[in-house]
């Protein structure tokens, strides 16, 4: 099979930790989430890839390559100008298959492809939408089925009361290259606004399927604390790089050095070559990023620091997430979203 990951986009709900680079490349567990999610979907068949870029195009080509370096191959649809979830599909048309599988690059998800990839296959329609159940669907658009699995409505952001279902748009989409047919070339489209009801107006045959797996929109600063707080808890079962101590939910990165006296309260996530200052107390619900450097009496919990971060000593974090390469101390500090140097000078 083949995906194409839709990466275009800037995450401006994620501000300020992606200012400068697309959100699908946000670190998660240490590692961004463009890489994660190749290796998950390497692992369900998929080795043919095409990224669908737009802004910071060179920090993702860079990065990814041409996939050699993961066992696929990717190859890349540039956007001159953002067309939206539809445009950007039809602007990569060149480079898919009679069948393709279609990702939101910024959904945080580990679901079963498999079995949507079947479902798609006993139906005779053109696309499959996956759908993914929510306890709350007032803040989304809600998708009414049929008793074959048959997309009859999308109600936008219903009341609890009047929405016809739980079930949403996962961001997941099975399509056959005949779809293309139904979006314009050159312009912006949403494929959620304009084209899925298009193809349900014109009896295309458009079919919904439930995934089971992890499913997170990480497009808060809450919702991407709440799903490290879930990969640290193993509710969201992504592999952690790192050598696990004694069977606890601690985890430590290569060359990583603890300071004497360090207290490691579980759960946490130390990169690599780290360095924790003597007497430091890390955790509950700690994520340390590649190359960071903590200084001596620091207190941190419940807080997310990129790669290469430095926090003097006797700074106490809690709740933070700090980008790539920040500055911090001797700091009190709780709930902060940094991504720009934060130092006081003693």
């Amino acid at each position: 099979m083949q995906a194409l990951l839709l990466a275009g986009g800037l995450g401006t709900r994620l501000r300020p930790l992606t200012e400068n680079m697309p959100k699908p490349m946000a670190l998660v567990g240490n590692r961004p989430w463009l890489e994660h999610l190749i290796l998950g979907y390497k692992q369900q068949g998929v080795t043919d890839f095409v990224v669908a870029v737009k802004h910071y195009r060179e920090l993702i080509e860079a990065f990814l390559g041409d996939g050699s370096k993961y066992g696929v191959n990717i190859e890349y649809a540039v956007e001159r100008d953002l067309l939206g979830t539809a445009g950007a599909i039809k602007n990569a048309e060149h480079l898919l298959h009679d069948r393709f599988i279609v990702v939101n690059s910024d959904i945080i998800h580990q679901v079963d492809l498999r079995a949507a990839l079947q479902f798609h296959e006993q139906h005779d329609g053109i696309a499959t939408i996956c759908l993914t159940e929510v306890e709350d669907p007032s803040q989304y658009g809600v998708v009414e089925l049929g008793p074959a699995g048959q997309i009859r409505a999308f109600v936008e952001k219903p009341s609890r009361e009047e929405a016809p279902s739980n079930l949403i748009n996962a961001g997941i989409y099975i399509m056959e290259r005949a779809a293309l047919h139904h979006i314009p070339a050159g312009k912006a489209v949403s494929i959620e606004k304009e084209t899925f009801p298009l193809l349900i107006r014109n009896g295309s045959g458009l079919y919904g399927f439930k995934i089971d797996g992890y499913w997170m929109d990480m497009g808060t600063t809450e919702r991407y604390r709440q799903l490290h707080w879930d990969l640290l808890d193993r509710k969201f079962p992504l592999p952690i790089h790192g050598k696990q101590m004694d069977g606890k939910a601690i985890w430590i990165g290569e060359n990583a050095a603890v300071g004497q006296g360090v207290l490691l309260v579980p759960p946490v996530m130390i990169g690599d070559n780290v360095i924790l200052g003597d007497r430091s107390i890390i955790g509950p619900y700690a994520v340390i990023g590649d190359g960071t450097r903590i200084g001596k009496n620091v207190r941190l919990s419940h807080s997310i620091l990129w790669n290469d971060c430095k926090v003097r000593a006797g700074a106490q974090l809690k709740g933070c997430i700090f980008g790539a390469g920040m500055r911090v101390g001797p700091h009190i500090l709780h709930q902060a979203v940094c991504n720009r140097v934060l130092e006081v000078q003693q």
